[in-house]
């Protein structure tokens, strides 16, 4: 690039080269000038004609690369937005996304803004969803569990930054709860089937947090067979799920012998959570 090439030319040159490799070229092509900048996406249209520094334009470079490469821009970046959390994220951990919001939402909907119940996010990654919680209910007791040293790692680190307080352990799903009695169970599980072709798209996030099992259920089946273990009387399991699944795991739930097992639907109208309380 010259000396004299501006944030427009810049952003045009970074479209075409993402193009055929990006849903979302355009946005970015944005969100990673702007952090190349250190400035707001909103710089960009107010100063299309500003001529940045050549550190900037190697930084920015060198961001595109990575992207036409397959990196996700929220690793570029290093953060992401979830429930109005701006969560720190590392190729360690699942990128949350959007309908896992819902989750978060079906628990809130079930307990009151006051209340002190203990509520376990099983494979917490980031910790967002559990993070989301302890903003949203201040009493409550929130623990999260992980196998991986790296994810906990970056959810603690989370956690200090939001001064959010959150209690993590390492271990598969309900074992680091050990003898604990909770209220609620809410998990995000691994839900993709082996040989998914979607999941060529996901290279570049931790397969362990994607891939469950020929049908996707592995996971799924772990964690309700051992929910009634620690999980109260009259205590809720919410489960986040694939777009198709959402009949199997009410199966689950039902022969597990939950009560009150119903599904809610995401943003695009898919079965994404399902949900049941012990009787």
């Amino acid at each position: 690039m010259s000396e004299s090439v501006d944030l427009q030319a810049m952003l045009r040159a970074a479209r075409e080269q993402l193009a055929g490799r990006s849903d979302s070229a355009g946005l970015d092509a944005e969100l990673l000038l702007a952090a190349a900048l250190g400035k707001p996406r909103s710089f960009l249209y107010a100063w299309p004609d500003h001529q940045p520094t050549s550190s900037v334009r190697e930084r920015f470079a060198d961001s595109i690369r990575a992207r036409a490469a397959g990196q996700p821009v929220a690793y570029t970046l290093g953060s992401k937005e979830f429930f109005g959390l701006d969560l720190a994220v590392t190729p360690a951990v699942l990128i949350p996304r959007p309908d896992t919001e819902l989750l978060v939402e079906q628990v809130l909907e079930r307990l009151d803004a006051g209340s002190t119940a203990t509520i376990a996010d099983l494979g917490t990654g980031s910790g967002a969803v559990a993070l989301a919680l302890a903003r949203h209910l201040p009493a409550a007791r929130v623990l999260g569990t992980d196998s991986s040293a790296e994810a906990l790692k970056v959810a603690r680190a989370n956690a200090r930054e939001l001064r959010l307080e959150v209690d993590f352990l390492r271990g598969d799903w309900c074992a680091p709860l050990g003898d604990a009695s909770v209220d609620v169970l809410v998990a995000n599980p691994p839900y993709v089937a082996e040989g998914d072709p979607h999941l060529a798209e996901l290279a570049a996030e931790p397969l362990a947090a994607l891939v469950s099992g020929p049908e996707g259920l592995d996971a799924l089946r772990t964690i309700i067979g051992q929910s009634p273990r620690v999980l109260r009387t009259g205590g809720w399991l919410v489960l986040e799920h694939g777009f198709d699944q959402g009949g199997a795991v009410r199966t689950l739930l039902a022969e597990a012998g939950f009560s009150g097992v119903t599904s809610a639907r995401d943003l695009g109208g898919h079965e994404r959570v399902s949900l049941g309380h012990r009787p």
